[in-house]
């Protein structure tokens, strides 16, 4: 999960509605052909039913959840807050410090990746089964534990005396970790007025991106006074810090129902959304889009430290500020949504990134730096589209199919930092912009697939008129 993991759908549901999907054509069967605005396969409809069938504020059950002003909301704002600083800090927190971790365990950069790739990698393979267990035990619970076992980890992190160790501890962080994404938008939902969700979502995010951001830019520069130990140290508390936060402000769940599905049902569900074309699309794009992203982003420390550039540890951390691009492009990617379309979109998103990877093969700071805005301004609006098109696109199961997406998409994540670091050390920086043309060129190829498809769709719907009138 990024910065845009958890508001890009509300980012994009936001904006004005594109009538196709970016990843399939216009039929009778897709989700996003809906009739009008009160069908049952509308975007409206599906957005009700989402969100427990509170489709305003006028409902019963919507007056006695939390709204801006009211007793609740301000304290559950502040704590999920604190839980997306908390998270994003610990799960990146040693990519900034790539180059220190190699250079101290006398690794290379494809090795020490794996504290990044671990982490992200764990976080996707427990996203799912912690989603069931919080339609179980209640989303707070859940929060709860899986921020404590993190930070309780995170304490351990500095003192891990070799590069198997610190791997195997930041792959359980992760798994940890994966409590968060999997309970906090449904709890938001469940327990916050559908007029005010947005605003809830949208400080949730900041949370997110603050924690991310500064994680980086923090060990960096605490890296380069008293070495990468003290800076996960100094991370750690933050994480107790927050931990304490998030446990003393959350307020009790009040509409929360448990579920008792058993694995039998979540596999069937699972299997439902993985057998539908349109989702599988959806998932690779995800997952190919943060592909370039961990690749960049967990190699470019490198890049900074070596030459020609030569940067000091805290200078190349503090690159990580141009992550703050990331939420200006999920913000406007509803307005770009509107202009040109989601397949419209998908096609600028990928434009984007392309230019970006081939601008930062320049042996200057500033063209790097270009090419970094570019690349992650690219990512995030393909991320915002793909996102907010799953959770447009699944009828049941919903907050399965939004795991779904956030294994994919940490699985690109994992993939992306371990084969990025490797092609760094056997071709440099070059070597790690041809990884991430391939991912760029492969999501072009499915954004051309799904436009080829709903064009002949198009087609055929003109042709036979009749035929899909009666369907």
């Amino acid at each position: 999960m990024s910065p845009a993991d958890t508001g890009a759908s509300a980012v994009i549901r936001a904006g004005a509605a594109d009538p196709t999907s970016p990843t399939s054509p216009t039929s009778p069967s897709s989700p996003s052909s809906a009739g009008s605005p009160s069908s049952p396969g509308s975007s409206a409809a599906r957005a009700a039913a989402g969100a427990g069938g509170d489709a305003g504020a006028s409902s019963d059950a919507d007056a006695t959840r939390l709204r801006p002003g009211g007793p609740g909301y301000r304290r559950l704002s502040l704590a999920l807050f604190a839980a997306g600083v908390a998270t994003f800090a610990l799960l990146y927190s040693t990519q900034a410090l790539l180059p220190a971790i190699s250079a101290d365990l006398r690794v290379t950069p494809d090795a020490a990746s794996w504290t990044v790739s671990g982490a992200t990698l764990g976080l996707a393979l427990a996203v799912l089964p912690l989603s069931a267990l919080s339609e179980r035990f209640g989303r707070r619970a859940l929060m709860t534990g899986s921020l404590t076992v993190a930070a309780l980890l995170a304490l351990a992190v500095p003192f891990a005396p070799d590069l198997g160790t610190l791997v195997v501890l930041r792959t359980l962080q992760g798994v940890a970790l994966a409590g968060l994404p999997a309970s906090a938008m449904a709890f938001l939902a469940e327990e916050v007025r559908a007029k005010a969700l947005v605003g809830a979502v949208g400080l949730f995010v900041a949370g997110n991106s603050i924690g991310g951001m500064s994680g980086r830019i923090v060990t960096g520069w605490v890296a380069q006074l008293w070495g990468w130990r003290a800076a996960l140290g100094a991370l750690a508390l933050l994480a107790v810090v927050c931990t304490a936060v998030f446990r003393l402000l959350v307020p009790r769940a009040r509409h929360f129902t448990p579920v008792k599905a058993g694995p039998r049902a979540l596999l069937r569900t699972v299997g439902g959304h993985l057998s539908d074309p349109l989702l599988r699309r959806l998932y690779a794009i995800g997952a190919l889009f943060m592909t370039v992203f961990g690749a960049v982003y967990t190699v470019i420390g490198y890049r900074l430290a070596d030459e020609p550039f030569g940067l000091p540890q805290g200078v190349a951390g503090s690159v990580f500020l141009v992550y703050l691009v990331g939420t200006v492009a999920s913000t406007a990617a509803g307005r770009l949504v509107a202009r040109l379309g989601r397949r419209g979109a998908l096609y600028a998103a990928v434009v984007t990134t392309a230019a970006g990877l081939l601008v930062s093969l320049a042996d200057a700071i500033a063209a790097v730096l270009a090419g970094l805005v570019l690349v992650t301004a690219g990512f995030f609006t393909g991320h915002a589209v793909a996102s907010s098109s799953v959770s447009r696109s699944a009828r049941t199961g919903r907050a399965q199919a939004s795991a779904l997406y956030q294994a994919a998409y940490y699985v690109g994540s994992s993939a992306g930092g371990a084969v990025g670091a490797l092609a760094y050390h056997a071709a440099g920086w070059p070597g790690t912009v041809a990884l991430g043309l391939l991912a760029v060129v492969a999501a072009a190829g499915i954004t051309v697939y799904a436009t080829r498809r709903a064009l002949a769709e198009r087609r055929c719907r003109a042709a036979h008129p009749a035929v899909y009138a009666r369907s």
